[in-house]
This record gives structure tokens, sequence and C-alpha cells, in this order.
């Protein structure tokens, strides 16, 4: 799982949080801990997927297109992160000599994806709207 992940779930959930729904950079950045560049890149990715947009200038910044009730957390795990729990790297070599070295990236590549399949499964049963009230809860 990559961290663009958890940081566009957290902007959309901050976003959500907000009474006017917009926020610069900046703001989100603070708000997730981590700086505005990155913010800027997930966001970005967020804008042309559609569950943000942008507003230039004085009191500009990201604002939510979607409505938080309706966007999964499967929705942003596609956009994101899909493939993310499957290594690049596997052991073994389907030209060896063995059963085990010669069939073991195969076989571990179906149980990622398999993986994959039970945590979008998982997700999708979790809106943006959901996440905020479970930190409403925390309070």
């Amino acid at each position: 799982m990559n961290s663009e992940f958890t940081i566009a779930v957290h902007s959309l959930v901050f976003l959500a949080y907000l009474p006017e729904r917009m926020a610069s950079s900046e703001m989100i950045a603070h708000n997730v801990g981590t700086h505005s560049a990155r913010i800027r890149k997930v966001m970005s990715s967020l804008r042309r997927s559609g569950f943000v947009d942008t507003r230039e200038g004085s009191g500009g910044g990201y604002r939510l297109t979607i409505d938080p009730k309706s966007v999964t957390l499967a929705d942003i795990y596609r956009v994101l992160a899909h493939g993310s729990l499957i290594p690049s790297w596997c052991s073994g070599d389907p030209g060896m000599d063995c059963v085990v070295g010669s069939n073991m990236n195969e076989v571990m590549h179906g149980i990622f994806c398999s993986a994959e399949k039970q945590l979008e499964s998982y997700f999708k049963d979790i809106t943006i709207e959901d996440v905020l009230k479970q930190i409403r809860a925390c309070q």
C-alpha cells in the first residue's frame, strides 16, 4: 500500500470536514503532516479523477466535487494505489529445475491479486463520510 492512498483519504476527509469544503495545499499539508508539494501531487490525481476541483487566486485552493457519502475508499484505492499490494519482485525463477523455485512467482502473484480484490471489496463499503464519522467519534 502506498502513502498516496492515505494522503488522499486524509485530504478528502479534511475537505469534507470543512464547512466551506475549500482548503489550500498548505492548509491540507499542515493537517496531513507532509509537504505541500506532496499534497499537490496527490490532489492532482484526485482532480483528474473528478474528486476535487481547484480555484485559483486569493482564497483559492481545493474543493470537493463529490458527495462524501457516495465516494468509497475503493474508488480512491483504484485511482491511487491499485496494484500496490503486488510486489515488483518475487523470488524464484520460472526456468529453474525445481517445482518450488519455478512456480513461486506465479503462485505469489495469484495470492497478491486475490488479496487486493478482497481489500477493494472491504474498501467499497467505507465512504469518506464513514471515515469522518469515525473521526468525530474520537472526540
